[in-house]
């Protein structure tokens, strides 16, 4: 064989590589975007439709007495969303649905509620988990949440405005301790209404977790209106 001819070969082979790298990084880059974004969509047009058509339990208020179990709402069902989220430092049009389950294919369309924590505006810990990257990013501006920001959820019934409590906080994926009804290391005592908001770290990969503790702060119902926090 001559080494013209390996040299041909082995540029080939080269540019074949070349354009499957690309292909890759395309497919991670923009089209599971684009998946991710029309599946959030379809979510939050599938619940404005449900929301429509038929009432929603509704969550007690803080203060209130627990519901009995003969009263208990019925439970989330896998897979399916159940409540929309608003983040407003991620900008004014940030909209997610909040599906149940952490499961791979649940994340690849939305933010998902770790099964067993609390509901919305219920006493435990409320906590979810999304994507920081790929899947429409729906958690890339994670480290830039700050005390105080605003973590708004809408459950067809209520506008539940939660508030951050502290920069978010690196930890390791089995530190399950983070979602636990009064959540480890997050500076809350006793019982309440929290919410656990989770991402993969660093940015690119997987290897540690970012973790944002907030409190609930405010409840308004759906039919007062948009709370003043996404009126802006």
């Amino acid at each position: 064989m001559s080494v013209r001819l390996v040299v041909r070969t082995f540029s080939e082979l080269c540019i074949t590589a070349g354009a499957l790298i690309i292909l890759f990084v395309v497919y991670f880059l923009f089209w599971t975007g684009v998946k991710a974004a029309d599946a959030a969509e379809g979510g939050i047009d599938t619940l404005q439709s449900q929301w429509a058509r038929e009432p929603v339990a509704q969550a007690p208020p803080p203060g209130s007495a627990e519901t009995s179990p003969a009263e208990e709402p019925a439970p989330y069902r896998d897979g399916e969303p159940f409540a929309t989220m608003h983040i407003p430092r991620f900008g004014s049009d940030w909209e997610w649905p909040v599906l149940e389950s952490t499961a791979v294919g649940t994340l690849q369309r939305g933010l998902g509620h770790y099964s067993g924590t609390a509901r919305p505006g219920g006493t435990g810990n409320f906590a979810v988990a999304g994507h920081r990257r790929t899947y429409g990013d729906p958690f890339k501006d994670f480290p830039k949440l700050r005390p105080g920001d605003a973590v708004v959820v809408n459950d067809g019934t209520t506008w539940f405005t939660y508030r951050i409590a502290k920069k978010p906080y690196r930890t390791v994926p089995t530190d399950t301790a983070v979602v636990d009804p009064v959540p480890r290391g997050s500076g809350f005592e006793g019982a309440g209404r929290y919410l656990t908001l989770t991402t993969c770290e660093p940015e690119w990969g997987s290897s540690h977790r970012l973790i944002a503790w907030a409190h609930l702060d405010a409840t308004r119902p759906v039919s007062d209106g948009r709370p003043p926090e996404l009126s802006g």
